[in-house]
């Protein structure tokens, strides 16, 4: 009868000291928070509207949609940007620095990458191009209004 007393206060004091650990330890963003809280600081007139699941929604005056979204099935982060069907320069921009924030990789590829993702589509190729520059996938599809950017990067690289 003793031993039982003595386990049952050691269970205790170890769920006890269990839950101190767990409540002392620091909370952490994830990388969609920080990657939004950063993109928001760095890029004029962006502003962080929601979150929801794995996306982060943001607005911007040059673009009808964006967001950045984590942890996909075959990516690790992505950027969707939405314009007119003809990208204005402003909105290329947009892209180019959000996506070298996002994705920790120099203004002037992702603006490379992004300009030759969307001026591809047309007569020839179609109106879905999917292509690869600097270790980033970019995936543009345009309809009778507007022109979408999908830029994302694999979970192995």
């Amino acid at each position: 009868m003793i031993f039982k007393l003595h386990v049952r206060g050691a269970i205790l004091v170890a769920a006890a000291i269990t839950g101190l650990v767990t409540l002392a330890s620091p909370a952490r963003a994830d990388r969609c928070d920080d990657s939004a809280k950063e993109l928001s600081s760095q890029v004029e007139r962006l502003k962080v509207n929601f979150r929801a699941a794995n996306v982060v929604y943001l607005s911007h005056p040059a673009a009808k949609e964006l967001s950045v979204g984590c942890r996909g099935d075959k990516y690790s982060i992505e950027l969707f940007a939405k314009g007119d069907r003809k990208p204005t320069p402003e909105f290329l921009a947009l892209v180019g620095s959000t996506a070298a924030i996002v994705f920790t990789v120099t203004k002037d590829d992702t603006t490379t990458g992004a300009t030759r993702c969307l001026k591809r589509m047309g007569l020839l190729r179609g109106d879905k191009v999917v292509m690869r520059y600097r270790r980033l996938n970019m995936e543009c599809t345009r309809t009778k209004t507007d022109a979408s950017i999908a830029i994302t990067r694999g979970k192995d690289e």
